[in-house]
């Protein structure tokens, strides 16, 4: 009996999917939440409809749930750049960022991608945490790129090879 009780209670894992039209919505959702400026559902329809861009989602519950993260990228012939990363609140600390991430970055690959670039603010430790754990390094770094009530902050450049 226990042992069922604990499985009733087991966190379902989300899927990873490819990101669709119809996603724009909960995407421009997700990101209001996560960054200072967010993105309209518009917006992210056009990016999403743009053959440039690959997108994936992460969905709770085994795929059945709400769209609860995502990565977005712009491929331009061998080379993306990752655009946005995001992720709810309660999935955080869950490893679904890093699985999101690494389903992402082999999907670059598989479409020829060799080099993916990034950039993210200086002062979010743990943004720069899963990204070194992803095999990013630091090729950059843009001084006062990202505006903040706190004042100005830098953005670090990051990249990573993909290819062998």
């Amino acid at each position: 009996m226990i042992g069922k009780l604990a499985d009733f209670f087991r966190r379902a894992e989300p899927a990873f999917l490819d990101a669709r039209p119809g996603d724009a919505a909960a995407l421009a959702a997700l990101h209001r939440i996560s960054f200072r400026h967010g993105w309209s559902e518009s917006e992210f329809e056009r990016l999403l409809a743009d053959r440039a861009a690959i997108a994936h989602v992460a969905r709770a519950n085994g795929g059945r749930g709400a769209v609860v993260g995502f990565v977005l990228s712009h491929r331009v012939e061998n080379e993306a750049e990752i655009f946005l990363v995001a992720l709810a609140p309660g999935e955080r600390g869950h490893g679904t960022a890093t699985k999101l991430l690494s389903k992402h970055l082999s999907r670059l690959a598989a479409a020829g991608v060799s080099r993916v670039f990034l950039e993210v603010d200086e002062g979010n430790a743990q943004a720069r945490k899963l990204y070194a754990r992803a095999g990013f390094s630091q090729v950059g770094r843009r001084a006062g790129y990202y505006r903040n009530p706190e004042g100005n902050a830098a953005a670090l450049v990051l990249g990573r090879d993909l290819a062998g």
